[in-house]
C-alpha cells in the first residue's frame, strides 16, 4: 500500500516540476518572493508603480519629520487619510519629475552634488573640529530614514535634477507692468457688502423626529456608524538601544579604552601665528611675482634684524586686509586650517621663530610663530559618561548582531508564542490593545511604523494568529507581532448609537430649515434688494476677507459689478445659509511705491507657480499618470 503511495506521489511531483519551473523562468524567485511584500500598487508613472508599502513609508518619513519641528500639533491631523493621500500626490509628482529630468538628460554632477552636502546644516553638524565628517554619525542620520549612506546621496542627486525640471521655466516667468497692473487691480478690488445670516442652532427646537426618522437615518447614513476595524496584539522588540542599557562595564574594559582613545579625546595642537602676505597670484607675470618675493626677502632682513617689529611691519606692508590691522595676528588654528605650504611652515617653527619667505598659491608670506597651544588631555573621570556610552554602543551592536538571527529563526519556528524566545534573550513580552490600520493618535514607537502596522494586519496574521517574520526597521530594531484577538469593522447596534444618531439627525435637518428659510426670503427681496433687513455694512476683498468664509468671499466679488444693489444666497452647511447683498464697488487704495514693487513681485511669482502647476499638468498627462488609490471623501458627518 505505501509502495503505491510513493509511487503516485514521484508521479505528482514531476507533474508539479513541469508545471512551476516555467514560471519561475517567466517571473523569477524575487518575482514570487516580492509579488506580496510590496503591497497593491497604488499609483503608476507610466511602466514605474508606487505600492501601497512604498506610500506608507514616504508618509511616514514625512510624519516623522513634521512631528520633529512641530512637537505640539495634533497628530490626528498627519494621521488623517487626507494628510496621507496628500503624501501620495508628492510623492507620485516627485517621481514624475525624476522621470522627466532623467528623459531631458538633466543629471547632477558630483561636485554639485559635493557643494550641496557640504552646505547642508544636518550634514554640517557632523563634521568635527578637524573638518571631517564622522561617519558613524552620517550613517546615523541615513539610517534615521531607512537609508544607507549611499541611497541617501543618490536621494539628494535626484533631488537635484529633479529641481532643473522646474527652475527654468519658473525663472524665465515674466509679466508686463500693464498685466500686472490689471490683475492686481481686480485681485485687490473691494466689495461693500450687508450680510444676513440664518443659522441651524436657530432652528434646531422646530426638529421633533419619531423613532422612525431616527432608525431610517441609522440604515441610511449606516456609514458614519461602524466600528474601525482593530487588534489586540503580543509584540517582542530586539534593538540596540534597549540591549545597551543591560550591559555591565568591568572597570579595566572602561579604563582600557580612555588609554586607547586618550589621544583622540584630547583634541588637536593648535598654534598661533602673526604672518606678512605680499599679494603674487599664481598666474601672475613672473616679473610680478619676482618683485613681490624681493619685498618679501627685504622685510624679511629687517625681522630678523628687529623681530619685535612684526606687528609695525605688517600694518604697514602686509596685503591680507583681514589681519594687517592686528599686526599680521592669524588667531589660534589647527592643522588643515591653512593652506598645506603654510601649514608646514607654521608647524615647523619653534615659538618666537620667524619662517623664511614662503610661498602659497595667495603670494608670499613670512610667518612668526607667538604661540603654542598644547591639547588638554581630559581625565579619565570626566570622560567617563561618553567612554561608558561609547562601550555600551558598541557591545549592544555586537550583542545585536548575536541575537538577530536567534530573534529571527525563533518568532518563524515557535510561531504560535514569544514565551521562548523571550526567555532566552531576556526580552519583555508587551502587549497592545486597539490597533488599527493607521496609527491611533499620539501613538509613536514601534506599533506607529507602517511596516509592523501592514504586518498585523495582513490576512495571514489575521487568520491564522501566527507571529509575524522578523520586521528590520533600522537602527538595529527588529520587532515581530502576532494578533490575539481581532475585531472586524462592523454597524455598531443602533442601541449603542442612538443619542449620535438623533444629534447627527437634528443638525442636518436644521441646516435643511435654514437654507429653506434663507432660500425663501432671497426669492423675496430679489424684487427690491434695497428692502432687505440686512446687518452692517462691510468691505470685503481676497486679501481683507472681515473673517468670512473663502466661499462667502467668492460669491460676493463673483457678483455683477454692473447690476448693484445686487443679492446673493450662500449655502454654507453646518455654519447655515447666507443672504448677501452686495452694494457698490470700491476701488482698491492706491499703493505706495513700496506696496506696489511688492504686489508686482507676488504676481510674478504666483505667475510663476501657475506655469509650473500646467507644466506638471501636462507632466501627468504625457508620462500617463494614475492614482489608483481612492481620494478621501470629504467627512459626511454632520458637521461637514
Amino acid at each position: 500500500m505505501f509502495d503505491a503511495i510513493r509511487n503516485k506521489s514521484r508521479i505528482l511531483m514531476g507533474v508539479l516540476v513541469l508545471l512551476i519551473i516555467p514560471s519561475f523562468v517567466l517571473i523569477g524567485v524575487e518575482g514570487y518572493n516580492n509579488r506580496d511584500d510590496r503591497g497593491a500598487v497604488v499609483a503608476q508613472i507610466g511602466d514605474l508603480e508606487i505600492t501601497q508599502q512604498q506610500w506608507d513609508a514616504m508618509h511616514q518619513q514625512e510624519v516623522d519629520k513634521i512631528r520633529a519641528s512641530m512637537p505640539n500639533l495634533d497628530p490626528k491631523m498627519l494621521g488623517s487619510a487626507e494628510a496621507r493621500y496628500a503624501s501620495l500626490e508628492r510623492m507620485v509628482n516627485d517621481r514624475m519629475i525624476a522621470v522627466a529630468s532623467e528623459k531631458q538628460l538633466l543629471v547632477t554632477s558630483d561636485q554639485r552634488l559635493a557643494n550641496y552636502l557640504k552646505q547642508d546644516p544636518s550634514i554640517a553638524s557632523l563634521r568635527g573640529p578637524d573638518g571631517k565628517l564622522d561617519m558613524d554619525r552620517y550613517r546615523q542620520l541615513a539610517s534615521s530614514q531607512g537609508m544607507t549612506p549611499e541611497m541617501l546621496e543618490a536621494q539628494v542627486r535626484r533631488d537635484l535634477s529633479g529641481q532643473q525640471v522646474l527652475s527654468a521655466l519658473q525663472a524665465s516667468a515674466m509679466s508686463s507692468q500693464k498685466q500686472s497692473d490689471v490683475a492686481l487691480q481686480a485681485f485687490f478690488q473691494r466689495r461693500e457688502v450687508q450680510l444676513l445670516g440664518f443659522s441651524p442652532a436657530n432652528y434646531a427646537a422646530k426638529v421633533k423626529p419619531t423613532e422612525a426618522d431616527l432608525e431610517k437615518f441609522y440604515q441610511s447614513h449606516s456609514d458614519r456608524f461602524r466600528s474601525a476595524e482593530s487588534a489586540d496584539v503580543e509584540y517582542l522588540v530586539l534593538d540596540a538601544a534597549a540591549l545597551a542599557k543591560t550591559i555591565q562595564l568591568p572597570e579595566q574594559d572602561v579604563k582600557t579604552y580612555y588609554e586607547q582613545n586618550v589621544q583622540r579625546l584630547s583634541g588637536q595642537e593648535q598654534r598661533r601665528a602673526s604672518h606678512i602676505l605680499i599679494n603674487a597670484p599664481k598666474d601672475a607675470p613672473a616679473a610680478v611675482k619676482d618683485k613681490a618675493r624681493a619685498k618679501a626677502e627685504s622685510l624679511l632682513v629687517n625681522l630678523r634684524k628687529d623681530p619685535k617689529s612684526f606687528a609695525d611691519l605688517a600694518r604697514k606692508n602686509s596685503d591680507d586686509t583681514g589681519s594687517a590691522s592686528n599686526g599680521g595676528d592669524l588667531d589660534y588654528f589647527t592643522k588643515g586650517a591653512m593652506v598645506k605650504v603654510f601649514e608646514d611652515a607654521a608647524f615647523g617653527l619653534k615659538k618666537g621663530e620667524i619662517s623664511s619667505v614662503v610661498e602659497s598659491e595667495f603670494g608670499f608670506h613670512v610667518i612668526q610663530l607667538t604661540d603654542i597651544k598644547a591639547p588638554v588631555t581630559p581625565s579619565l573621570e570626566a570622560m567617563r559618561p561618553q567612554l561608558e556610552a561609547d562601550l555600551r554602543q558598541q557591545q549592544a551592536k555586537r550583542k545585536f548582531a548575536e541575537f538577530a538571527e536567534t530573534f529571527s529563526n525563533s518568532v518563524y519556528e515557535q510561531a504560535d508564542t514569544f514565551t521562548s524566545v523571550a526567555e532566552k534573550l531576556r526580552l519583555q513580552v508587551q502587549q497592545a490593545k486597539g490597533l488599527t490600520r493607521s496609527p491611533l493618535s499620539g501613538q509613536q514607537g514601534v506599533l506607529a511604523n507602517p511596516k509592523v502596522l501592514e504586518a498585523i494586519f495582513a490576512e495571514e496574521s489575521i487568520t491564522k494568529r501566527r507571529n509575524s517574520a522578523a520586521i528590520e526597521l533600522g537602527n538595529n530594531t527588529l520587532v515581530s507581532a502576532r494578533v490575539v484577538n481581532y475585531r472586524p469593522a462592523a454597524l455598531r447596534p443602533y442601541a449603542d448609537v442612538k443619542d449620535q444618531v438623533r444629534t447627527e439627525f437634528v443638525v442636518e435637518e436644521a441646516m435643511a430649515i435654514a437654507k429653506a428659510e434663507g432660500q425663501a426670503r432671497l426669492a423675496e427681496w430679489q424684487k427690491s434688494p434695497t428692502t432687505a433687513p440686512m446687518g452692517p455694512a462691510l468691505l470685503i476683498s481676497r486679501d481683507q476677507t472681515q473673517g468670512q468664509t473663502q466661499k462667502l468671499v467668492d460669491a460676493v466679488l463673483r457678483a455683477d459689478p454692473s447690476n448693484m444693489p445686487h443679492l446673493v444666497g450662500v449655502d454654507l452647511g453646518a455654519m447655515g445659509y447666507v443672504v448677501a447683498r452686495v452694494n457698490k464697488l470700491v476701488p482698491r487704495d492706491a499703493p505706495s511705491p513700496e506696496q506696489k514693487a511688492q504686489t508686482r513681485e507676488q504676481f510674478a511669482r504666483l505667475l510663476a507657480s501657475a506655469e509650473a502647476s500646467a507644466y506638471m499638468a501636462h507632466l501627468r498627462s504625457q508620462f500617463k499618470v494614475k492614482i489608483l488609490a481612492p481620494k478621501p471623501k470629504p467627512p459626511t458627518t454632520a458637521a461637514s
